[in-house]
């Protein structure tokens, strides 16, 4: 590690530690050249999930357009942000989990609306209307009486 002060790469950890969200290392460093002390951490370099997109583009999957297409299905609704930064982390796990490196985009938006009707049908139908390019009415119509019949 290269020393921040005076540049030597040859330094000592003095004390290691896991970070609060038990996701990095924090490490106490004293550097052999100046012998002044820094901090490092230390975390997982994860792969990038890539999305197909439906005209074959590639993309690296983003948290943020996910957070701003929920925010949008869930605006006025009794939903919080807590609740839409935890679905988020939960379908990246899951996208993670998959193990594919790459992975088609209508996968993605079909693991999200079924996490969103979980959550909140109202929303869920917003984001449907979009994902689903709804025509006109009667789709709407068709997919709130397929809503209504699963709740029979």
């Amino acid at each position: 590690m290269k020393c921040p002060y005076c540049g030597e790469q040859n330094d000592k950890v003095i004390d290691s530690r896991v970070g609060k969200d038990g996701d990095t290392i924090r490490r106490r460093r004293e550097c052999l050249g100046c012998r002044r002390r820094y901090t490092t951490y230390e975390t997982v370099e994860e792969v990038p999930i890539m999305i197909v997109k439906k005209d074959g583009r590639r993309e690296e999957f983003s948290r943020d357009k996910v957070r701003a297409g929920l925010s949008r299905a869930c605006e006025k609704r009794p939903v919080s942000m807590h609740a839409i930064d935890q679905f988020i982390e939960e379908l990246e796990q899951d996208l993670r989990e998959a193990g594919e490196k790459e992975i088609s985009s209508s996968v993605v938006g079909e693991k999200v609306i079924a996490r969103l009707r979980q959550l909140d049908e109202v929303a869920y139908v917003r984001f449907a209307s979009v994902y689903r390019e709804f025509k006109d009415v009667k789709d709407f119509v068709a997919e709130l009486k397929t809503m209504l019949d699963k709740q029979k």
